[in-house]
């Protein structure tokens, strides 16, 4: 209920309309808490184990982290690795979009490489075959180097 003020100064807000300060962070500042958690981690995560990783950033609802990585997709700055289900901040922002992926299924360890003459490839075929890319990542299973020497199978 409203009431009066004295003196004729207007009309008084009720207690419970008083908007209280927001706690809720920006979509930039939310992309920017993801972005060096998958930075700082080294390694795929999942979206959950992301979010366990930001939560103590006050990061928590499953919705924000998708669409956080959502827009760190589109601006160049993560992937998603289908094979694994999960996301990497990107290592070469400037292949807008076209990555390529060494998996390792020994140890886990991924690889962001560039490979010019495989996206040229096959963009060169998309175009022949008037398929639009949308957008391009390559993942490579196998070994690495160190289980290869190590005998790791």
């Amino acid at each position: 209920m409203w009431t009066i003020r004295p003196a004729g100064r207007g009309l008084e807000m009720p207690q419970s309309m008083v908007r209280k300060p927001s706690k809720r962070r920006s979509a930039a500042d939310q992309d920017k808490i993801i972005v060096e958690a998958l930075r700082d981690v080294g390694r795929p995560l999942s979206a959950y184990e992301l979010i366990e990783k930001v939560r103590v950033k006050g990061v928590s609802a499953p919705p924000t982290v998708y669409r956080a990585l959502q827009r760190l997709i589109d601006d160049g700055l993560a992937h998603r690795l289908e094979s694994l289900n999960s996301f990497v901040a990107c290592e070469h922002p400037h292949h807008q979009g076209k990555a390529v992926f060494a998996i390792c299924d020994a140890c886990g360890t991924v690889k962001e490489f560039d490979s010019p003459a495989a996206v040229k490839s096959l963009q060169s075929w998309a175009g022949k075959n008037d398929f639009k890319v949308r957008s391009m990542t390559m993942e490579l299973r196998g070994r690495c180097a160190a289980c290869v020497s190590g005998g790791v199978d």
